[in-house]
């Protein structure tokens, strides 16, 4: 996989979203993802929203690992 591939998934769930996708092995990767629907979320729910977009791809083994920071906007 390509960090493009990863951004991709996200914005599917997360169309407005500022994204930022790194990882050079195709199987681990960090993303920055900053959405207004992330307001008054903690952690753990923005977290699972952004990984419920790229679910398949983890449970397939496609996507190995995947760090998050997530926020909304300042």
């Amino acid at each position: 996989m390509l960090p493009k591939d990863i951004e991709d998934l996200i914005r599917i769930g997360f169309p407005d979203a500022q994204i930022e996708v790194n990882g050079d092995d195709g199987a681990h990767f960090s993303a920055l993802v900053v959405d207004e629907s992330f307001r008054g979320q903690n952690r753990v729910q923005q977290q699972r929203a952004v990984m419920a977009t790229v679910k398949e791809k983890v449970d397939s083994g496609a996507l190995h690992a995947l760090a998050l920071t997530t926020k909304a906007p300042e």
